[in-house]
């Protein structure tokens, strides 16, 4: 017969085990599955509902449920008043509605694409729109760089240079066509009394031959400043060790910058020519500020002059619906490659 002092021991030790048990299973009722794994670990039921819970609550902790108020309301309005709309002037131009009243969308087809491409005015316009988007493009890119080479060399009053070359951007196309259209005029510009010393006076921008060259020269002189603090950026990124090493191979100063320092700008070139086209295809400011209408002189017609011409003048709302899509397919060829290099560089 077992003693008293044992009986007691017993005891105790069962009530120990039995309150190791209810911290194990997590309950007092009669499961005899104790401890349950998940994964290797070792979870009590208790936990296991608790990360559950967790789990559930998780997607609203979040951050990118977090950031829903913030993001979400502009993502909505952009898509509504940008896509949307780009989205309704396609639709638009899919119908044949012209002068006032509603659109009839019961017949869509692409009539209004075929008359396009068969216009010699729409021809014309998208020859001159290509003209301006390459010429201004690569005199813009050649010119800063060439600048932006120079400022790069330890000068004196870089500063002031960089300043005076950016200064015709800051400009808005108002601004610098009201200037430009002074500086051309043909009786009384300074660039005509200049050349009446030589017995020279052309019309600058009323001969077709000349207009476009004109428009051109202009924007140049605009954006070239831009493209200046691009590269200038670009090249004061390139350490020093670089140029040293060019020069100690023996290389020139030309074979230095075409062979060494110029192939490492391909992303400031990049982003110079994105912005670049994009302040091409968007001329119509500085056009309608220096002619005073929708209509240019004769030879530089552009696809945007035309598009706003035919919508606003003629009435002519799905045609120069037409002709937005075509731009807005020109700028998307423009945007989509760099957007995909970018994708490549792991910048996006």
């Amino acid at each position: 017969m077992p003693s008293p002092d044992r009986t007691d021991v017993g005891r105790s030790i069962r009530s120990r085990l039995s309150d190791l048990r209810t911290r194990l299973v997590g309950d007092t009722g009669d499961d005899e599955s104790p401890v349950r794994t998940d994964g290797g670990a070792t979870v009590s039921r208790g936990s296991a509902g608790t990360g559950l819970s967790d789990r559930l609550r998780s997607p609203r902790n979040s951050r990118f449920v977090g950031s829903l108020p913030f993001w979400l309301p502009p993502f909505l309005l952009m898509g509504l008043f940008v896509y949307g709309a780009i989205g309704w002037n396609f639709l638009i131009s899919l119908t044949d509605m012209e002068g006032f009243g509603d659109p009839d969308y019961s017949t869509l087809d692409f009539q209004q694409y075929a008359e396009l491409f068969g216009s010699e005015a729409f021809i014309n316009a998208a020859r001159n729109t290509f003209v301006l988007l390459i010429a201004f493009t690569v005199l813009c890119l050649v010119l800063g760089l060439v600048l932006a080479i120079l400022l790069d060399r330890t000068l004196r009053l870089q500063n002031t240079f960089r300043l005076v070359y950016l200064l015709p951007f800051s400009l808005s196309f108002v601004v610098t066509a009201q200037l430009w259209a002074w500086m051309y005029d043909i009786d009384n510009g300074i660039i005509n009394s200049v050349l009446s010393l030589g017995g020279l006076s052309p019309d600058w921008i009323g001969n077709p031959q000349l207009v476009l060259g004109a428009v051109i020269f202009a924007l140049v002189w605009q954006f070239s400043g831009y493209a200046m603090v691009v590269f200038l950026a670009g090249l004061q990124a390139i350490p020093d060790e670089h140029f040293e090493a060019a020069r100690i191979d023996g290389a020139s100063t030309i074979k230095m910058y075409w062979r060494v320092i110029i192939p490492q700008l391909r992303g400031s070139v990049i982003s110079a020519l994105v912005v670049l086209m994009i302040g091409a295809l968007k001329a119509f400011d500085f056009l309608y500020a220096l002619f005073g209408q929708y209509r240019p002189a004769a030879g530089a017609d552009i696809l945007a002059t035309l598009m706003v011409r035919e919508a606003y003048s003629n009435q002519h709302w799905a045609y120069g619906s037409a002709i937005a899509i075509v731009l807005y397919v020109l700028a998307l060829l423009v945007v989509i490659p760099y957007l995909y290099s970018q994708y490549r560089r792991g910048a996006l």
